[in-house]
């Protein structure tokens, strides 16, 4: 990469918060958000974001409308729907996930991050986390304290490490 400044930005690099933002149209519309994709294309992004279930309780399945910010949808949703399937319809080199699993029942967050990690050799992924189902599967983890630095640790995940209290940083390449 010769120029981080270029690389970081859409389509290289999809980046999503850990409070998503939605809009008041079809879960559909919020996923594609302008994107012209074909069906299998969003039948791809709603199976890693593990949104099937969801959508087939919804009366318009995808053609559901959401509300205002998403009301009518749970907050483990409005995270699927704007985080994961949207990201994933991207078709970026790098995916920045902020916290994503936050609202996600232990189930689900389990799928996703299957999922998402099956995906691994299409995509390099940067999580911010304290998720043991991430830190276990990271290639690196940078520990941080108050947002400094405290230690770098590379394949060598001890699921008998406390770290309760810290941020992580987990970097899965390709």
């Amino acid at each position: 990469m010769s120029d981080p400044a270029t690389f970081f930005v859409p389509p290289r690099s999809a980046y999503t918060a850990q409070v998503p933002k939605l809009f008041s149209m079809t879960m559909k519309e919020n996923i594609l958000f302008g994107l012209a994709k074909d069906q299998h294309a969003l039948e791809r992004a709603l199976h890693i974001a593990v949104l099937e279930r969801d959508i087939a309780v919804f009366v318009h399945g995808v053609e559901q409308r959401i509300g205002v910010r998403g009301v009518r949808l749970s907050g483990g949703q409005v995270q699927r729907v704007a985080v994961v399937a949207r990201m994933f319809l991207r078709d970026a080199a790098l995916l920045v996930f902020d916290d994503i699993s936050s609202a996600l029942d232990a189930e689900t967050e389990q799928q996703l991050w299957e999922r998402l990690f099956a995906r691994q050799s299409e995509v390099a992924c940067l999580v911010v986390s304290h998720q043991r189902t991430v830190l276990e599967r990271a290639n690196h983890i940078i520990v941080l304290k108050r947002w400094n630095q405290k230690e770098r640790l590379r394949n060598c995940y001890n699921p008998r490490r406390n770290f309760d209290g810290y941020g992580h940083a987990t970097m899965m390449r390709k």
